[in-house]
C-alpha cells in the first residue's frame, strides 16, 4: 500500500464542520480569540462555500422573531416560540436551549442582510413574512455569503487562523490523562495522500445530521437524491457517541412531506401561497381523523397542528388507499382568478405567483423545477404530487436528534446540571467537546438562522473555556495516532491484499464494499426500525430483530474494503451511519410509547403516555462495547 504522510496541526480551538453553525462558531470565536492570541482552526470534508444543508440555497429563513424588518421586537416572542416548538415536538424539548436560540437568532439574520443576503421587502420596507417565524429570501447564494464571512474572520487572525477543506474526520481524540476529555481529532485528506492529526484545547463537532441511514425513496439511477444533502452522514452523532457523549432523541427522525422524487420545498406553498394539499380524490387529509388522533391529546389539538400529527394524518390517509397526495397549485390560480375581477390585475397576480413558485425551487431545489419541466407541468394548471420521504436525522429542523448538552446558566433547570463535567453553553457530557446546529438534541426549529446563532453562542463559549483552562495541554501519544492511522487506512490495505481473489472487485468473501455495507444497514433500518417500507411502523419485536441483524453489520465494519480514496470516504461515511442507525433503533426500543406517530409509531404502544414525558438518551462505552439507556425528565421553564 502507498505511503500516507502524517501532518500534525496544533491549535487552541478546533472547529469541525463548515455548515451554518460551524461558520457562526468561527465568526464569533475569531472575534474573541484575536485579542487573546488564540489560534482557531476550521476543518470541513467539503468546501465551506457549499457545505451543509444550505448548500443548494434556501428560499426562506425559517426562524426569526422580529415583527418586521426594522427594530421592532415583541418581548413575548421568545416565550411564544418556545411554546410553539414544545407543541410541535409533542411536549418534549429542552426549553432552555430553544429559548436561548430565540433570544439571539435575530442578530444572525441582521448579519446575513449586512453581508448581502437579499431578504424580500414589502412596500413599507418590512420583511415579507410567510408565517409566524419565516421571512422570504432570494437565497441561492445564502451559504456562500455566510461562508465568506467565516473565511474573512479566519483570515483576519493571520497566522492564528487556519481553514482546511476536503478532510474527512474519522475519530475524536481522548486525552490520555483525563478519560472524559476530548482534545483533538484525526482524519484524512480526500484529495491528497495525507493523514491529519489535530491537537486542540477545545473541540467543536458539528459535522451535520444524517441521511441514508434509512433506505432512501430514490433508488437505482436516482440513488443519492434526498431532501437533505446526500453527504451528511451522521459523523456528529457517531463521534460524540464513541467519545462517551450522551445522545438524546435519536428516535425522533424527521419525515418531510415533499414534492415526489425531487424533494422540493413545500413551506412557501403552504404558508405564502396558502396552497391546499389534498388526497387523490380531492379531499383534505388534514383534520380528517379526529377519533384516531385522540390518543395524542392534547398535542393533537394544538394550533398550529404539530408536524408529527400532520404526517400521521397522511399515513392514515394512505392506509385507506387514498394516495397519491397533491399540492393543488391549480387551485391557487383558480382562487386568484375568482378574487381578482380586473383582468389586468389578475394577469399580474398570476404572473407573480408563477414567478415566485419557480423561484422557490430555483433558489433551493432546482430538481423541483426540472421535474416540472420533465413532466410538462405548468403549476398554474396541474398539481404536483407529494410524498413522505425516508426518515432523516436533522436536529435543527422539525425534529430533535442530537447530543445532550449544557444549557445557558440563567435558563438551564437545576435537575440537568449534574449531567455535565462543567457548565459551558452547548458543551456535551464530555469535557471540552462542544456542538451546535444539528448536533444539539431536543432543540428543534433552529433551521439555518438558529443554527448560525447557536454556533456563535458556542464560539464565544469555547474562547471562555480555553481562557479559563489556560494551563491545559493535550496529552496524545504517537502510539495512539499511529494506531488510528492504521485503522483509518485499513480498508485500502484489505482491498489491495484480497481483491485478486475474485474477478469482480465488489464481490469478495474477504471483504464487503462500502456501498453493499450501507445497503445492508439501510435494509435493516427500513424493514425493522420504522422506515417507509413499513409505512413508518415498528414494534419492540421488530426492533429487537433489527438490532440483532445490525449486530452482524457491526462485526463486518472491520471488513470493508476500499479500492481508492473515494471509497475510503464512503467507507467511513457508512461506518458513521451504522452508529447512528443503532442508536436510533435502541432508543425506539427503549421508548414505550408512540410520541411522534408521523415520524414513527409502535404497533404495540400506539398512543402517547404523558407519564413518559421524558428524554430517552443513549450512551456507549467503546472499551466495554456496552450500550446504556439514560432517562432524563422533561423540565418546563415556560
Amino acid at each position: 500500500m502507498k505511503e500516507f504522510t502524517t501532518e500534525v496541526v496544533e491549535t487552541d480551538i478546533l472547529v469541525l464542520g463548515g455548515g451554518m453553525s460551524g461558520c457562526g462558531a468561527v465568526v464569533e470565536a475569531a472575534y474573541w480569540a484575536k485579542p487573546l492570541g488564540l489560534k482557531v482552526t476550521m476543518v470541513d470534508k467539503a468546501a465551506i462555500d457549499r457545505s451543509g444543508p444550505v448548500a443548494m440555497g434556501l428560499s426562506a429563513i425559517n426562524t426569526y422573531m422580529g415583527l418586521d424588518g426594522k427594530v421592532t421586537q415583541n418581548p413575548r416572542m421568545p416565550e411564544r416560540f418556545v411554546e410553539y416548538v414544545t407543541n410541535d415536538q409533542m411536549g418534549l424539548v429542552r426549553q432552555d436551549l430553544v429559548y436561548d436560540v430565540a433570544r439571539h437568532v435575530d442578530s444572525s439574520v441582521k448579519l446575513f442582510e449586512k453581508w448581502g443576503l437579499p431578504i424580500w421587502k414589502d412596500e413599507d420596507d418590512n420583511y415579507v413574512k410567510s408565517g409566524e417565524w419565516q421571512v422570504m429570501i432570494s437565497g441561492e447564494s445564502y451559504k456562500i455569503l455566510v461562508a465568506e464571512a467565516a473565511k474573512s474572520a479566519i483570515a483576519d487572525l493571520g497566522d492564528k487562523g487556519e481553514l482546511l477543506e476536503r478532510i474527512y474526520i474519522t475519530h475524536l481524540l481522548k486525552d490520555e490523562k483525563e478519560s472524559n476529555r476530548v482534545c483533538g481529532a484525526v482524519g484524512f485528506s480526500v484529495r491528497e495522500d495525507k493523514f491529519y492529526v489535530f491537537k486542540a484545547k477545545v473541540v467543536y463537532c458539528a459535522l451535520g445530521g444524517a441521511v441514508h441511514v434509512f433506505r432512501p425513496r430514490s433508488q437505482a439511477e436516482g440513488f443519492g437524491r434526498s431532501w437533505m444533502p446526500p453527504f451528511v452522514n451522521g459523523s456528529t452523532y457517531a463521534l460524540i457517541l464513541q467519545s462517551g457523549g450522551e445522545l438524546t432523541q435519536m428516535d425522533n427522525t424527521f419525515v418531510p412531506p415533499r414534492f415526489k422524487d425531487s424533494y422540493g420545498p413545500v413551506g412557501a406553498f403552504f404558508l405564502l401561497f396558502k396552497t391546499p394539499a389534498t388526497d387523490a380524490y380531492g379531499g383534505s387529509y388534514v383534520d380528517g381523523y379526529p377519533t384516531q388522533l385522540e390518543a395524542w391529546a392534547p398535542y393533537s389539538k394544538a394550533k398550529p397542528c404539530p408536524t408529527p400529527m400532520r404526517n400521521y394524518e397522511m399515513i392514515l390517509t394512505k392506509q385507506e388507499g387514498k394516495a397519491p397526495f397533491f399540492m393543488r397549485t391549480d387551485l391557487v390560480a383558480e382562487r386568484i382568478r375568482k378574487e381578482t375581477p380586473d383582468a389586468k390585475k389578475m394577469k399580474k397576480k398570476l404572473k407573480e405567483f408563477e414567478n415566485e413558485a419557480w423561484e422557490d425551487f430555483l433558489d433551493m431545489t432546482i430538481t423541483g423545477a426540472t421535474n416540472w419541466a420533465a413532466h410538462n407541468i405548468d403549476p398554474l394548471e396541474k398539481p404536483m404530487e407529494l410524498q413522505m420521504s425516508e426518515p432523516v436525522f436533522i436536529g435543527s429542523h422539525a425534529c430533535s436528534s442530537g447530543a445532550w448538552v449544557c444549557g445557558p446558566e440563567d435558563l438551564m433547570p437545576a435537575e440537568y446540571k449534574d449531567s455535565f463535567p462543567a457548565h459551558y453553553n452547548c458543551m456535551t457530557t464530555v469535557m471540552g467537546l462542544f456542538t451546535a446546529g444539528c448536533g444539539v438534541g431536543a432543540c428543534a426549529h433552529k433551521f439555518s438562522s438558529g443554527s448560525h446563532a447557536q454556533g456563535r453562542i458556542v464560539g464565544k463559549e469555547m474562547v471562555r473555556f480555553v481562557y479559563e483552562q489556560k494551563d491545559y495541554k493535550p496529552t496524545i501519544s504517537d502510539d495512539t495516532t499511529n494506531r488510528l492511522k492504521e485503522e483509518v487506512y485499513r480498508p485500502l490495505a484489505l482491498y489491495e491484499e484480497k481483491s485478486g481473489y475474485t474477478v469482480t472487485g465488489d464481490v469478495n468473501p474477504n471483504y464487503i464494499s462500502p456501498h453493499n455495507f450501507l445497503f445492508r444497514v439501510q435494509k435493516i433500518m427500513g424493514e425493522y426500525c420504522g422506515g417507509w417500507e413499513t409505512l413508518y411502523g415498528t414494534s419492540d419485536k421488530m426492533l429487537e430483530e433489527g438490532i440483532w441483524k445490525l449486530g452482524f453489520c457491526g462485526e463486518d465494519m472491520d471488513k470493508i474494503g476500499a479500492k481508492n480514496i473515494h471509497e475510503l470516504l464512503r467507507t467511513w461515511e457508512a461506518t458513521h451511519r451504522y452508529w447512528v442507525g443503532e442508536a436510533c433503533a435502541r432508543t425506539r426500543l427503549a421508548r414505550k410509547e408512540s410520541r411522534f406517530p408521523g415520524y414513527y409509531y409502535k404497533h404495540d404502544y400506539l398512543n402517547l403516555d404523558e407519564n413518559q414525558r421524558e428524554f430517552v438518551n443513549m450512551k456507549y462505552d467503546l472499551d466495554k462495547k456496552e450500550w446504556q439507556v439514560v432517562r432524563r425528565p422533561m423540565i418546563s421553564i415556560i
